[in-house]
C-alpha cells in the first residue's frame, strides 16, 4: 500500500506523469525528454531520478546515452496507474511530437546503417531512396528556404552543383554550417535573410525547395513570389507541407503561424506567384500523428 501511496504522489506532478507516459511508448534518453516535455534538462533528470527510485521505470545504458523505459510489469499493482496516464488526453501535444522524434531516429540510424555497408530493406528510410535518386539527377543550383539545423541542405549537397541554405534564424544556421564541416560538404553557402526579400539575383536557380517552412511564415505567397523570382524560366519549386489540422499547441511550442494549408490553396498561392505545371502527390497518415503532409510541385513560366 505504501509504494501504491508513493507512486500517486509521484505522479501528481504533470510534467512527471508525461514523462512516465512518454517512457512507457518509447525508450527515450534526456536529451529527447527535453525536447519532448520542453522544460530545462535539470528538471528532467530530477523527474527521472523520482521515477526511478520508486521503480517506475529503468535506466540502460545504450551507445554511451542512458535510456529510460517503463519498468513495471502488468501484474504490479501499480499498473493502473500506468494504464490511467496513457488514456489521459493529450493536451500538450506529446504524442505527436514523439512520433516524429521516432520517425528521425529511424532515418538517422537508416543513414548510419547504410554507410556502414549494412544491407536494408530498400525504402525504408528517405535518405537512401536519396542517395538512389541522386545519380540520375543533373548538377543543379538549389535553395533551400527555412533550412533550419541543414538536414535536407546536406542530402541534396551530395547530388547538387550548389546548395543555398537560407533560414532567418542564426542559431540554426550554426548548426547547419556545423553539419555541412563534419560531413566535408563544401558547396553549401549559408544565408540568414528574410525569406520574401532575398538578396539573391534573379533567375539563376534552378531549384527551390521549401520543407515544412510555409507555417511559420507571416506571408507565407510573399515567399512563393520570391522563389519564383529567383529561378531560372523553367526552373521548378518543391514544396512539402502540412494538411490543415487541430494541434493548436504547434503555435506556442513551436511557433507555426499556421495550422496547415489546404492543397487547393497553396496550389492558388503558387499560380498567383508565377508557376504553372502544377501537380499534388499525398502522403497517407502515418499511424496515430495527427499530421499528414503532402508535395507540390511546379514550373517557373518561362
Amino acid at each position: 500500500m505504501d509504494d501504491l501511496s508513493q507512486a500517486f504522489r509521484a505522479l501528481g506532478d504533470p510534467t512527471r506523469l508525461r514523462i512516465l507516459r512518454l517512457v512507457a511508448q518509447a525508450p527515450l534518453n534526456v536529451t529527447e525528454l527535453v525536447s519532448l516535455v520542453g522544460v530545462a534538462q535539470s528538471s528532467v533528470s530530477h523527474h527521472l531520478g523520482k521515477l526511478r527510485g520508486l521503480g517506475l521505470i529503468r535506466e540502460e545504458r545504450q551507445a554511451g546515452f542512458s535510456f529510460y523505459s517503463l519498468g513495471l510489469a502488468p501484474e504490479d499493482g501499480r499498473w493502473p496507474l500506468i494504464r490511467m496516464a496513457q488514456e489521459a488526453e493529450d493536451e500538450a501535444g506529446d504524442r505527436a511530437r514523439l512520433e516524429d522524434l521516432l520517425r528521425q531516429r529511424a532515418d538517422r540510424q537508416a543513414l548510419v546503417d547504410s554507410q556502414n555497408g549494412r544491407l536494408l530493406e530498400p525504402g525504408q528510410s528517405w535518405f537512401l531512396w536519396a542517395g538512389a535518386l541522386a545519380s540520375l539527377l543533373p548538377a543543379l543550383d538549389v535553395a533551400d528556404f527555412g533550412c533550419g539545423t541543414g538536414v535536407l541542405s546536406a542530402a541534396i549537397a551530395r547530388w547538387a552543383k550548389q546548395v543555398w541554405a537560407i533560414d532567418q534564424s542564426a542559431e540554426a544556421l550554426a548548426q547547419a554550417q556545423e553539419r555541412a564541416e563534419r560531413e566535408g560538404l563544401t558547396n553549401i553557402r549559408f544565408l540568414r535573410e528574410d525569406l520574401g526579400a532575398l538578396s539573391l539575383p534573379s533567375g539563376k536557380r534552378d531549384l527551390v525547395v521549401i520543407s515544412q517552412s510555409l507555417h511559420y511564415l507571416e506571408e507565407p505567397e510573399a515567399v512563393l513570389r520570391e522563389a519564383c523570382r529567383i529561378l531560372k524560366p523553367g526552373g521548378r519549386i518543391v514544396v512539402l507541407e502540412l494538411m490543415p489540422h487541430e494541434e493548436r499547441w504547434v503555435q506556442e511550442r513551436l511557433g507555426h503561424r499556421h495550422l496547415g494549408f489546404a492543397p487547393e490553396a497553396l496550389e492558388a498561392s503558387l499560380r498567383r506567384a508565377g508557376f504553372i505545371h502544377l501537380s499534388r502527390d499525398m502522403h497517407a497518415r502515418d499511424g496515430a500523428s495527427p499530421f499528414r503532409v503532402y508535395l507540390l510541385t511546379a514550373e517557373r513560366k518561362t
